[in-house]
């Protein structure tokens, strides 16, 4: 039982901080994007990047609306999701903590 945590413990903190970076860059990629309003998001490898970040943005765009006719709503995922990073996988998180009482 033991084994089972040391060797989960390790593979969360590499896989969330993986996904964490992940979507930090297709927000800040989606970002980059409302910069250029004439890329057809429907087309090409566009659609990876919008994917997994309409539903998200789509609510938060009802909550917070754009300030001066500029959608903040990337930036402040961004924001979020470095924060939930930084609790859980970064150099003093949440996972390496307990990686490093289970290994005393």
């Amino acid at each position: 039982m033991i084994s089972l945590k040391q060797n989960f413990l390790p593979l969360l903190d590499i896989m969330l901080g993986i996904f964490l970076s992940f979507l930090t860059l297709v927000f800040l990629l989606r970002l980059i994007m409302t910069w250029y309003p004439n890329i057809n998001i429907q087309k090409g490898l566009w659609i990876f990047i919008t994917f997994p970040t309409n539903k998200i943005l789509k609510i938060s765009k009802k909550i917070i609306p754009p300030i001066g006719g500029v959608d903040v709503t990337p930036v402040i995922w961004i924001g979020i999701i470095s924060f939930i990073r930084e609790i859980l996988v970064g150099q003093q998180g949440l996972i390496k903590l307990a990686i490093q009482i289970n290994a005393n």
